[in-house]
């Protein structure tokens, strides 16, 4: 009697470990049988890195079964590199570990496709992204994968009968490119800066004549997104030159971060294949630029009755639960800083009267202060927006982030002080100003600690480490500038 493709996946040594349930080897099994009859040639079996960037293999669509069965072997290098594609920890030490499994001589770690997260590439339709988490070859979880990490959070925030729901808008640009930095002598590590122009001037902000100018190109993003099922609801041009922003249906948490780094893929994809280039850099070094936010609208809603617990009786009013949310929000605001904005660019966004925020307030729909307040009575879509974060944040990181920090209010029930009217007023604490801060402040953090543990701690820290020691030791040019010629 011949196996059929679920005794297949069924006697697979990812469902012998675990790491499939029976309803995802059902699940797989009919994944499996789609592509087959949908003609897919090649799947890009991916997970979301350390950075939220994706990594993987492509493979040809008849191996899917096998993939489902197996998983998919990657070395775990890929896990210990920094923004610049370097691996900074020691992988020769015999000392190196990873949730106590050795790591020393780069050995593997296994891709494990999740079947619910096959998503079809409209503009490369023979192919598909597979989202997949990662595990030991042991069977264990990998604990500082980026979804797991999320999970973990979500996990934490269900003890208290409750879900979260995120909103998601994204900046970023669109250049021209003029040259694409792709001579030999550009090849650096990492490698040269592209050299662009841009698509639109800019500052005509949410200007019909502006959208007119690049609505092809918008256009394409959109169906793109909605191909992929990312449910875009908007696209608008943003304040800066080249500058636009995308938002999308509220969800939870894990799939607005599939969402996030699914639709900053496509987007750097399509415009590459059409002689662009699309940049998601919080503060761009392009003359007149502007910065690039990623504002995370959130709200609770009761498992027991699906009502959104923000929602006040009077406009602008806190909630009890909303007031634990805002205060713990803000109580840890410094430490969340290493996961909402991840980057030495980062911090260079946090500029006075530029609609980011750069101390720890709350304001009444107030669009400079950290947590800007979207409470109206009887307005089931009452939530608050943290607009800390930027677009190179990790959004698994950032948004369990926001669930650990808020989750902690609401055990202490602690409670927000008075909103702000005078968000960059002076008598308010300041953001961390740079990545070392913010580091720092993360390090020293009790609460992720013990949310996520001292071995992701010292990981993540070790990373951002790494690239603020290369950001200190480049000369700048502003260096060059200062003191080549007065000494």
């Amino acid at each position: 009697m011949s196996q059929t493709i679920s005794d297949r996946i069924a006697a697979g040594k990812l469902a012998k470990r675990g790491l499939l349930s029976p309803a995802q080897v059902a699940r797989a099994a009919e994944v499996v049988a789609e592509v087959e009859a949908s003609g897919l040639e090649t799947i890009r079996v991916v997970f979301p890195d350390q950075h939220g960037l994706l990594r993987g293999k492509n493979v040809t669509a008849r191996t899917l079964a096998s993939i489902f069965a197996s998983g998919l072997s990657v070395p775990s290098t890929v896990l210990l590199k920094d923004t610049a594609n370097r691996t900074v920890f020691d992988i020769w030490d015999g000392n190196m570990t990873l949730d106590g499994r050795p790591l020393t001589g780069a050995g593997d770690i296994l891709l494990v496709p999740d079947p619910d997260c096959l998503t079809p590439l409209p503009w490369s339709p023979h192919s598909a992204i597979l989202m997949c988490d990662l595990a030991h070859t042991t069977g264990r979880s990998v604990t500082i994968s980026s979804r797991e990490v999320l999970r973990r959070a979500i996990d934490h925030l269900s003890g208290a009968a409750l879900s979260a729901v995120m909103g998601l808008e994204v900046e970023f640009q669109v250049f021209a490119i003029e040259d694409d930095a792709l001579e030999h002598e550009q090849a650096t590590f990492p490698p040269a800066a592209m050299r662009t122009r841009n698509l639109t001037q800019g500052w005509s902000y949410l200007s019909e004549t502006r959208y007119g100018e690049v609505e092809g190109l918008l256009d394409t993003l959109r169906r793109h997104a909605e191909a992929m099922g990312l449910s875009p609801r908007s696209m608008e041009i943003e304040m800066g030159p080249s500058q636009f922003e995308f938002t999308f249906d509220a969800s939870d948490p894990l799939t607005q971060a599939d969402r996030f780094v699914l639709f900053r893929t496509m987007v750097k994809e399509v415009c590459q294949a059409e002689g662009l280039h699309a940049s998601f850099m919080a503060k761009p070094r392009v003359a007149n630029s502007a910065a690039n936010g990623w504002h995370i609208h959130q709200s609770l809603v009761c498992d027991d009755t699906g009502a959104n617990v923000f929602m006040p009786t009077e406009d602008g009013t806190l909630t009890d639960t909303a007031s634990h949310w805002v205060a713990g929000l803000l109580d840890h605001a410094a430490a969340c800083c290493l996961m909402t904005n991840p980057t030495v660019n980062g911090y260079k966004r946090f500029t006075e009267f530029q609609l980011a925020p750069n101390r720890v307030q709350w304001g009444t729909d107030n669009r400079g202060a950290m947590l800007r307040a979207l409470l109206y009575a009887d307005d089931p879509a009452s939530r608050v927006e943290n607009r800390v974060a930027d677009t190179t944040a990790n959004p698994y990181y950032a948004l369990a982030a926001q669930i650990i920090a808020g989750l902690d209010g609401l055990s202490r029930k602690a409670k927000a002080p008075p909103p702000t009217a005078t968000p960059y007023g002076t008598d308010q604490a300041l953001l961390p100003p740079s990545l070392i801060a913010a580091i720092e402040a993360f390090e020293e953090s009790t609460l992720f600690n013990d949310a996520l543990g001292p071995y992701f701690v010292r990981y993540l820290t070790h990373l951002k480490r790494a690239e603020w020691q290369r950001y200190l030791m480049t000369v700048s040019d502003w260096e060059q500038t200062e003191y080549f010629n007065l000494f």
